[in-house]
């Protein structure tokens, strides 16, 4: 009976912080710049452990060189890793990127897979990533577990204690509805990177949602 008077409540609150969040960042989307789903596919695996801004920089100089699937599908490795070197982990990145492409030239017609088990299966794509492209790019209900949506909803008081991103993702899909997932996530980023930040304390006197936070002011 406890627990399913909590898991009510979480589901009220759940839905108060989407309204709130939504008032506050009515236009919030993706920090990744891309224009076609395989350019989002290339960002989104740069993007591990480096900012987007500087994704966004980066990926201007590969495109300029390798424009297309097809251009990426045959391109050395070693050539792109030159180029996208300045995000970090380049070796594997490039190798990832290197692969991914090739599948999607010679298994997909140069086309990303709007199916997320398909996606899954890409080289450097896991759960984050797939969820990313088939909120943005599909239009279909995502739950992207970043590293602000994780922080952000065990402060807030969504999730009790959890990190691991695969089970704070199985929580929200249970509290958040699903048409609201994507956008969510997007301004649970926006709110980690202005309000409530990570690397100093959150500024809980300017926040949209402290009256509903489970910490704030800790």
């Amino acid at each position: 009976m406890a627990e399913k008077k909590a898991e009510k409540q979480k589901k009220e609150l759940a839905l108060k912080l989407v309204e709130r969040l939504k008032k506050e960042y009515p236009d919030a989307g993706c920090t990744l710049d891309y224009d076609d789903a395989w350019k989002l596919l290339v960002s989104v695996r740069l993007a591990a452990q480096c900012t987007d801004a500087r994704v966004n920089v980066v990926v201007e100089k590969l495109y300029e060189k390798f424009p297309d699937v097809e251009a990426l599908a045959e391109a050395d490795p070693e050539e792109i890793e030159a180029i996208v070197r300045p995000c970090g982990l380049g070796k594997s990145k490039a190798r990832d990127i290197s692969a991914c492409m090739k599948i999607l030239k010679e298994q997909y017609g140069g086309k990303v897979p709007a199916d997320f088990d398909a996606l899954l299966k890409l080289p450097g794509v896991g759960r984050k990533s797939a969820n990313l492209i088939m909120g943005d790019v599909f239009g279909k209900p995502a739950i992207v577990t970043d590293t602000h949506c994780i922080r952000l909803v065990n402060r807030m008081g969504l999730v009790d204690g959890f990190k691991e991103p695969k089970k704070v993702e199985m929580a929200l899909w249970k509290l958040i509805p699903p048409e609201e997932g994507s956008d969510f996530c997007h301004r649970l980023v926006y709110h980690g990177r202005d309000v409530c930040t990570a690397r100093t304390k959150p500024h809980c006197e300017k926040c949209c949602v402290s009256d509903l936070c489970a910490k704030a002011g800790v």
